[in-house]
Formats: C-alpha cells, sequence, structure tokens
C-alpha cells in the first residue's frame, strides 16, 4: 500500500475527492517504484504524462519539403523585424478570401481567375512564414499558434472551395464534398497529435505546398478549357476531378485511422502490461 505520508490517507480518500482517476491510477503515481513512473505527476486530482506537455512531433514528408525549408529560412533571415506572425496569419487569411472571391466571381469573367491564382501564392507567403517567423524568433507561442493556425485553415477550406462551388466551373454540392474530405483529413492529423504525439502534414507525398501547386495548375485548365468542357449528365471534367480527389482524401483517411488505430492498441496493450507487472 503506498504510504500515508504528506497529508495521504488512503483508507479515506474517496472517488468524490478524486473526479478524474481512480485509485490504481493514484496508486501508480505515487506507491509504484519511480523508474517505471518517473514521468508521472498527479495534481488537483488528475494523473499526467510528460509526453503531454511534449509538443506533437512534426512529420514532413512532402516532395518540395526540402527546398521550402531552404527557401523559407532565407526568408526568415531577411524579413523586417516589424512583421510579425500575427500579420502573416491575417495576410494569408486575407488572400484565402481573394482566391474564394477570385472563383465566384468568374461566373461573371474567366479573368477574375488571375486573382484566384495570384492569391494562391500570396497565401503561400503569409500562411508558411508565419510559424516559420516564430520559430526562426523563438517567439513561440504553441497553444495560441496552434489554436489559430487550425481555425484559419479550417475556415480558409470553406471559403476557397465555396468560392470554387459559386463558379461555373464545380458543382456547389461537389465543391462542399471536397471541404468535408478535406476537414476529415485534419481531424485525422489533431487525433494522431493527441493520441500518438505526432503530426503528419503530409499525406502521399503532398502538403500544403504541392496543394496549392494543383490547385494553380487547375485554375488555369479552368481558365483555358471553359466550363462546358467534358459535359456528362450535368457534371464536368472539374466536376469529376475534385470529387475523385475529395474521395481520394477519405480513403486516405479511412485506411490511415485503421493502420494508426492498430498501433496504438498494440501500445496500450504492451502499455497494460507493463503497469500489471509493476504492481505485482
Amino acid at each position: 500500500m503506498p504510504p500515508k505520508s504528506a497529508g495521504w490517507d488512503w483508507p479515506n480518500k474517496s472517488k468524490a475527492e478524486f473526479p478524474h482517476c481512480d485509485k490504481r491510477a493514484i496508486y501508480l503515481a505515487i506507491g509504484a517504484p519511480a523508474r517505471h513512473y518517473s514521468s508521472m505527476t498527479l495534481h488537483y486530482g488528475s494523473m499526467t504524462t510528460a509526453s503531454e506537455a511534449v509538443p506533437p512531433r512534426r512529420i514532413q514528408r512532402n516532395v518540395l519539403a526540402a527546398s521550402e525549408r531552404r527557401l523559407l529560412d532565407w526568408l526568415c533571415a531577411r524579413l523586417p523585424q516589424w512583421v510579425t506572425p500575427d500579420q502573416l496569419t491575417v495576410l494569408a487569411m486575407v488572400a484565402t478570401v481573394a482566391i474564394g472571391l477570385g472563383y465566384a466571381l468568374s461566373t461573371f469573367d474567366p479573368a477574375w481567375l488571375g486573382l484566384s491564382i495570384g492569391a494562391f501564392f500570396v497565401h503561400w507567403f503569409g500562411d508558411s512564414l508565419d510559424g516559420s517567423i516564430a520559430r526562426y524568433r523563438h517567439i513561440e507561442r504553441p497553444r495560441y499558434g496552434y489554436l489559430v493556425d487550425h481555425s484559419s485553415d479550417a475556415i480558409g477550406a470553406l471559403v476557397m472551395f465555396g468560392g470554387i462551388g459559386l463558379s461555373p466551373y464545380v458543382r456547389f454540392d461537389v465543391a462542399l464534398f471536397v471541404v468535408v474530405a478535406y476537414l476529415l483529413l485534419a481531424v485525422h492529423t489533431f487525433l494522431m497529435a493527441k493520441a500518438a504525439g505526432d503530426f503528419p502534414l503530409s499525406h502521399l507525398g503532398a502538403g500544403p505546398t504541392e496543394l496549392r501547386v494543383i490547385m494553380i495548375a487547375l485554375t488555369i485548365g479552368m481558365w483555358t478549357l471553359g466550363p462546358d468542357y467534358v459535359q456528362t449528365d450535368g457534371y464536368g471534367l472539374f466536376d469529376f476531378l475534385f470529387g475523385g480527389a475529395a474521395c481520394l482524401m477519405i480513403a486516405i483517411f479511412v485506411v490511415q485511422t485503421l493502420i494508426a488505430a492498430r498501433k496504438l492498441e498494440a501500445k496500450d496493450i504492451e502499455e497494460r502490461k507493463a503497469r500489471d507487472q509493476a504492481i505485482r
């Protein structure tokens, strides 16, 4: 049994006093050998591990990652001090609105697609540099940055693909299908950050920068081919391309979730066996 020192009165501690952990968890935290549970801390009736305080490991395996990193490092060293991460985040959001607006206005004139193409470059500048400049200057705000950055990405996806859905090139229902698929992948990323400590920034070798390149190529195709190219039962070429991309993203979500679930289950079983062994 754990010691009663430091004010602990084990038999009289009820679950109401420790709503977030059971007696076994408390035993592990204060009674198990330190060599097994030295990273555990007990505070305010909850047990946390040191790993929860460590930022998730960023996994970036996209094709352009190395070249982009060199360019971003070069830009960070040359940006004036008055340029702040928040300003770059706002710039990226303004660019997102411009992208969506360009697509929506292409209903009246295809030349508005040029606005979307140009805004993609501005969006890359702001979205890629806000976090990079914070890390370069050692002024990170991990919780704030995580919340603001990914909230902006979610809103940006809705604005961007909403604009595409208002254009004559992609049906609105297909565009919303793409938004759902994108958000599913985002959910997978956030779940992996919490459950596994990993934060995958790319899928199948494609990250945000590669997706921008693909979107620019598709936008040039819209401008060149027009909205009526290859129409089948009310669906055009770009409906099939965007719809196919959404199906691919959903497939990636399902497959990666199944793979991660098996790995996490094995890890949970292994850790449970280690805990059981430690208290015997």
